[in-house]
């Protein structure tokens, strides 16, 4: 009898258990667009809460958080900056320019954590032939650098560099939930020098699907306009929120075990074609593989059972999660260990 496939693709493949399609199937539910689904205006509640924030709106995914955060406090034709690897320039199909027409100003920052004084020298001038900026866009934990975790007092001095220039921050906190469990730090602090800030319950949560984007309550009932705007409306959604609130309860507090197991897949590995390019803080591994050959290693895994993901030329992504256990990870290091060196 074969074994179950080991998939580390991301931490959005996890499947609900049993307790979380029963939290599901009994759900209390109403007309959300009616503003009448008491399960969902109770997800919402709880989760402006956490992130110390007036008001907060369920939405299907992390992307469309994120580009209702755009939405809802930029004009056509501002400026927005962030970091090069930035989810929502990478991975957003276009959405600032397509959805919100907004110019994006993108800043290679080491290590994917950005700085006061980058953000500084890449402002547009307040001048009649550039686009003026508007917002600042964040990302905690960054998944393109490793999983790595934004420090607070760089956030704290690029929010005040904003706010004294007129404009806001946004964070993309879809992975936030893995920074709170790796640094101790409340959600409401990680969250706090924010305008706004998005998080994802299918990442690291086990829900299979939802976000929740936050923010002051003006900026929440603009967003609100947007995703009827975008499609984002929907009846009964607290059969999904049901899901949500399982998975913060259920869920959190066990993501460092994925942060464990995403360190020891890390230092288990011991190849000298394959090598970790960033600091492994929290539960996503990136290896860099020498020659360029991240198809052949992505083919080596799969005929082992494990599963990943291409993450660039020369790159590849393990991301351990809800569904991986121990075993799993041997399995993936004696596969790692196996490929096949260059010569």
């Amino acid at each position: 009898m074969s074994q179950p496939v080991v998939d580390m693709r991301s931490d959005t493949v996890t499947r609900p258990d049993q307790g979380m399609r029963q939290a599901m199937a009994t759900a209390e539910v109403g007309d959300d667009v009616f503003g009448d689904d008491p399960t969902v205006n109770r997800l919402q509640a709880e989760v402006a809460a956490l992130l110390g924030k007036e008001a907060a709106l369920f939405v299907p995914s992390g992307t469309m958080g994120n580009q209702l955060a755009l939405r809802a406090q930029t004009r056509h034709g501002d400026q927005i900056l962030l970091e090069d690897g930035a989810h929502i320039y990478r991975y957003e199909a276009g959405g600032p320019a397509a959805l919100s027409g907004l110019l994006v100003t993108c800043i290679p920052a080491p290590g994917g954590i950005l700085t006061a004084g980058l953000v500084e020298a890449a402002l547009n001038p307040d001048n009649v032939h550039c686009a003026p900026p508007a917002l600042v866009c964040l990302e905690n934990t960054h998944n393109r650098a490793g999983g790595r975790i934004l420090p607070q007092e760089n956030m704290a001095e690029i929010a005040a560099l904003a706010h004294d220039a007129g404009m806001r921050v946004h964070l993309d906190g879809a992975r936030l939930w893995h920074a709170h469990i790796a640094t101790g730090a409340p959600l409401a602090a990680l969250a706090g020098a924010a305008d706004t800030v998005s998080v994802c319950f299918s990442k690291g949560l086990g829900a299979p699907v939802g976000s929740v984007l936050a923010g002051d309550a003006r900026t929440m009932a603009r967003a609100h306009r947007f995703r009827k705007m975008f499609g984002g409306g929907m009846r009964q959604v607290g059969i999904l929120a049901a899901a949500c609130l399982y998975a913060l309860e259920h869920n959190l507090v066990r993501l460092e075990q994925d942060h464990k197991r995403a360190r020891r897949l890390a230092s288990e590995v011991d190849h000298p074609d394959l090598k970790v390019g960033h600091p492994v803080e929290t539960n996503i591994v990136i290896f860099d593989v020498a020659g360029g050959r991240d198809h052949e290693l992505l083919a080596h895994l799969e005929a082992a059972g494990v599963l990943g993901v291409g993450f660039g030329p020369g790159r590849v992504r393990l991301v351990p999660n809800l569904d991986t256990d121990d075993e799993g990870i041997g399995r993936a290091v004696a596969a790692l260990n196996a490929f096949p060196r260059m010569t």
